[in-house]
């Protein structure tokens, strides 16, 4: 049996016993009468209207689709921020169109493109190249990564973050400590976890060490690196902060392999607030980041229609939450 047509606008009219134009008012929130709102919307119930959102797009020259630029979703911070910003964006009337780069920034200005060409009302990207811009007609937040003055950035206090974790590791009784961190060619907010970790460490007169690589690097200079300070069974190291919560987990389950026992001989923290899926507890010890807060920074910023001039970063707190693998 073939499908009937989807009803229109003009159905929805005919059923309220209204004006094409009361009916149009309606669906774009502008005030009618209560009366004629109530029928209009008893209409649109009873016949299952659906707004073309694409359609009345080309008419309006918007959307209500903002598009998210993630380097992965395999990266717990990332899954966890996308999750929040388009639950945001959703809760504000928005549609999400999600764009995976791979790390890419060709990929990142060809998912701008896609964008563009589908009209969204605005741009929330995760980037891993500065010279990303979108076209002047788009709005754009980034987030962790600074894209020019005239862009938003969002971040939470990462430097803040790398000195909490050094006063708590000294806190609770470490004196040796380590910095291991991957990090981007490019520079980004990210990068002042390990400077915050450093000005608390020279304040409080502890010793420590940093190992740091790129994220296009493998895993195995940090395995060899701990392994040369592992002396019969002994760790030259008591503490050791991960600038991600996922390196401190790989990390740890690394050092168990070796027979050094966490929290007892190394204690670790890192950074991101990531909670196990099944219990919802931290997978670590760890700097948490804000991301509900984050996400909702960045979407009010994308929306903000006042035309007040915004900072060029906005930094958003951090605090400490034990996970198990310090002594508390």
């Amino acid at each position: 049996m073939k499908k009937s047509n989807s009803p229109t606008m003009k159905d929805v009219a005919r059923e309220a016993g209204v004006a094409l134009g009361t009916v149009s008012k309606v669906i774009n929130g502008i005030p009618v009468g209560e009366s004629y709102r109530l029928h209009v919307e008893a209409a649109i119930e009873k016949l299952g209207y659906c707004v073309n959102s694409y359609a009345r797009g080309l008419k309006t020259n918007r959307t209500n689709c903002v598009a998210l630029l993630m380097p992965s979703l395999y990266h717990p911070f990332f899954a966890t921020l996308t999750d929040e910003l388009t639950a945001c964006l959703m809760r504000h009337g928005y549609r999400s169109m999600l764009m995976i780069t791979n790390y890419d920034p060709e990929a990142e200005k060809k998912c701008l493109i896609l964008g563009h060409e589908n009209k969204v009302d605005g741009v929330i990207a995760l980037t891993y190249s500065p010279d990303l811009k979108p076209d002047d007609s788009t709005a754009m937040v980034t987030i962790d990564r600074h894209c020019g003055d005239s862009i938003p950035c969002v971040s939470s206090d990462n430097y803040r973050g790398g000195e909490i974790a050094a006063e708590k590791l000294a806190e609770l009784g470490c004196r040796r400590l380590l910095f291991m961190a991957v990090a981007s060619d490019i520079p980004g907010e990210v990068d002042k976890r390990g400077g915050g970790f450093e000005a608390a460490c020279r304040r409080l007169h502890i010793a420590y060490e940093q190992i740091i690589l790129h994220d296009r690097d493998t895993e195995a200079p940090f395995y060899d690196f701990l392994l040369r300070h592992i002396r019969e069974g002994v760790p030259d190291f008591d503490g050791i902060f991960c600038n991600t919560d996922r390196l401190a987990c790989r990390m740890r389950d690394f050092l168990l392999r070796q027979g050094i026992r966490i929290p007892e001989d190394i204690q670790l923290i890192g950074y991101d607030g990531i909670t196990d899926y099944a219990t919802g507890r931290y997978t670590c010890s760890t700097i948490v980041q804000p991301i509900a807060q984050i996400a909702e920074t960045a979407v009010s910023l994308l929306l903000d229609t006042t035309g007040l001039a915004v900072p060029t970063n906005i930094c958003l707190p951090v605090h400490y939450a034990p996970g198990g693998t310090t002594r508390e």
